[in-house]
């Protein structure tokens, strides 16, 4: 036991201290042990592969009784993807229409729970766990069954005509409030990990901060716009990362199961396949980006204004 601890007070003494520059080392090393099982599965186990899916996706590849065979194509197949192929554009479309509902709608029913959760003062494990638990159970099977029964949908969806409402409200508006009222059940099952993220960063604000404010006269509404929702700020940018990368990445998403179709589909393939699938990972970072840039600038408004 003593040459383990001795092991370890080499890269981690136990004298570092804030304002000490090996504090900062210190949490360098500690970020990386913690880090290395990720870093090392995906040098071992991802990184070839994703190597490999780009090299594809500039051949036509083959799979014969001798291997896989490549014959170079160049921008072919990324110019038949964006030019040649209606069905990726419309699911890349739907795609796009449902990011833009589901992720505010994650986003703000996960913060009302986490605030219901943190004002309650017993049996908060318990609500966490009834609130975590769809998380468990909505694997790619079990929703896909839901799903098939109409479980997901509001009661009397199936009643609403679209046909009448869009001739007075925008096509656009009316598929957003669309795709809202069918998957509107599906969108509260995936905000049981966002809920506990934010129920933690609530935990971790100082209260301090909201007895002053109501000495000062504030009321609960004020504490919320002025101290909850700045404070939180970091902790929506990350939260609204995680839900578009799982959103993204979910079984049941349009893009992914015709990227898996195409694989195996006469006259398209490994190589095309893997040129629809680069398309869809550069429209994943740019909608990551537009989304961490609004946030940011709304953070930067807001530090600037307290200034």
């Amino acid at each position: 036991m003593k040459k383990i601890n001795s092991f370890f007070l080499r890269f981690f003494p136990k004298k570092a201290k804030k304002n000490d520059p090996g504090h900062e080392r210190n949490d360098f090393w500690f970020a990386m042990l913690f880090s290395a099982p990720w870093l090392i599965g995906f040098l071992v186990f991802s990184l070839y592969p994703i190597i490999q899916s780009f090299i594809f996706s500039f051949n036509n590849v083959s799979v014969t009784a001798k291997g896989i065979v490549q014959t170079g194509t160049g921008w072919a197949n990324f110019s038949s993807v964006l030019t040649a192929d209606p069905d990726f554009i419309e699911d890349l479309q739907t795609y796009l229409q449902e990011m833009l509902v589901y992720v505010p709608v994650i986003i703000v029913v996960s913060l009302c729970l986490a605030l219901l959760l943190n004002s309650i003062k017993h049996g908060k494990g318990f609500f966490r766990t009834l609130f975590f638990l769809p998380v468990i159970i909505s694997s790619g099977p079990v929703i896909t069954l839901f799903i098939d029964q109409g479980v997901a949908t509001f009661p009397g969806a199936a009643s609403i005509d679209y046909s009448t409402l869009s001739q007075s409200v925008p096509a656009f508006f009316v598929g957003l409030l669309k795709t809202l009222i069918t998957n509107f059940v599906v969108i509260l099952w995936f905000s049981g990990i966002q809920t506990l993220i934010f129920l933690a960063g609530l935990q971790k604000l100082d209260k301090s901060m909201y007895e002053a404010a109501k000495i000062d006269g504030a009321s609960g509404w004020e504490c919320f716009w002025k101290i909850t929702l700045p404070a939180l700020n970091p902790i929506i940018v990350i939260n609204v990362i995680f839900t578009v990368v799982i959103q993204s990445t979910f079984t049941l998403n349009p893009l992914i199961s015709k990227i898996s179709g195409d694989m195996y589909a006469v006259g398209k393939g490994y190589g095309y396949a893997c040129a629809e699938a680069w398309i869809y990972f550069l429209v994943l970072l740019v909608v990551l980006a537009l989304f961490v840039l609004i946030f940011r600038k709304k953070n930067r408004k807001r530090s600037y204004q307290e200034r």
